[in-house]
């Protein structure tokens, strides 16, 4: 019998119930919720870093992305909104397209 311990997505019970099986689950409280979501940010993360194809790493981009929206929806902004606040920013400081590497900066 595996023993998880760790945040899932909502329909994993019942796609383990309907494989035959039987699952423990508990509803987290609001500071146990968002520690869990950071920790499996992070295990996404490391899972798209290790990530050997491009198809696994869109993949494993689209479970961060979920977790994402799970973090603005605890921190009260919805999807929409976390975006305008993204593209203001990228207007004001830029994206990462042009792989722009800073080495040092000198002060004179």
């Amino acid at each position: 019998m595996p023993i998880y311990n760790k945040l899932v997505r909502d329909l994993i019970p019942e796609i383990i119930e309907k494989d035959g099986k039987t699952c423990v689950t508990y509803i987290l409280d609001e500071s146990s919720y968002i520690a869990e979501v950071n920790k499996k940010m992070h295990e996404e993360l490391a899972e798209y870093e290790e990530a050997e194809t491009a198809e696994d790493s869109v993949e494993e981009l689209s479970d961060l992305l979920e977790l994402i929206h799970a973090a603005a929806t605890f921190h009260g902004v919805t999807i929409e909104e976390l975006e305008a606040i993204r593209a203001d920013k990228a207007a004001k400081r830029g994206g990462f397209e042009e792989r722009m590497y800073l080495v040092e900066v000198h002060d004179e």
